[in-house]
């Protein structure tokens, strides 16, 4: 057997589906599709904030120098909003590596509900329900080599013949009529040797 995705609630191997307690065998799957449901307003409040916590610092730090050069104060308060300025920028070196990750996790996973489906025995049915583009994505993906290994190997499969049908290319073997077996034929001159024979004892 050949599993081709597992993970906490979702196994797809070589014969079945498992989502949950919910089986469904291979050969009832005809059809696969996705289907993006309704916009998460939490995803997009927390991409946002992501993004605030990136600029907020750089925001600042412009701020900060702009005001510095732009204002006519003595060189103490200068060169201070100036070194204020730079040291609040520098603030987002080292937390720019997670911000950036935590960015990029909210767009994989998307900020759509996104739904797999199937036809199993001709009922659509609803799969996966996920958030998360990769994992939905990689289920799709998974369904789909299952489900053609499956029906190739069921294509492939040797019919078997019944008895008394020909099979399309394969010829059925005839029964041959029983032979007799030959009869010893008599030497040459046996008959007339008896026939002579026989004559003799008649004339006497």
């Amino acid at each position: 057997m050949i599993t081709y995705y597992d993970d906490k609630s979702v196994r797809i191997t070589s014969t079945e589906i498992r989502v949950d307690q919910h089986r469904h065998p291979l050969t009832q799957v005809h059809r696969i599709w996705q289907r993006r449901g309704a916009r998460s307003w939490s995803a997009l409040a927390g991409r946002g904030m992501v993004g605030v916590a990136f600029l907020a610092p750089v925001a600042t730090a412009i701020i900060g120098l702009v005001t510095a050069l732009t204002i006519d104060a003595s060189p103490t308060v200068t060169i201070a909003l100036i070194g204020g300025s730079i040291l609040v920028g520098l603030v987002i070196i080292p937390i720019a590596d997670l911000l950036l990750g935590l960015l990029d996790d909210s767009y994989d996973r998307g900020a759509h509900l996104l739904e797999l489906w199937a036809d199993v025995r001709g009922t659509p049915v609803l799969l996966v329900s996920d958030r998360d583009a990769l994992r939905v994505g990689r289920i799709h993906r998974a369904l789909r080599r299952a489900v053609e290994a499956a029906l190739a190997s069921q294509a492939s499969a040797p019919t078997r013949a019944t008895p008394g049908r020909a099979t399309p290319g394969r010829a059925v073997p005839t029964r041959a009529a029983p032979t007799r077996p030959a009869l010893p034929r008599p030497a040459p001159g046996s008959a007339d040797r008896r026939a002579s024979g026989g004559g003799r004892r008649a004339a006497q």
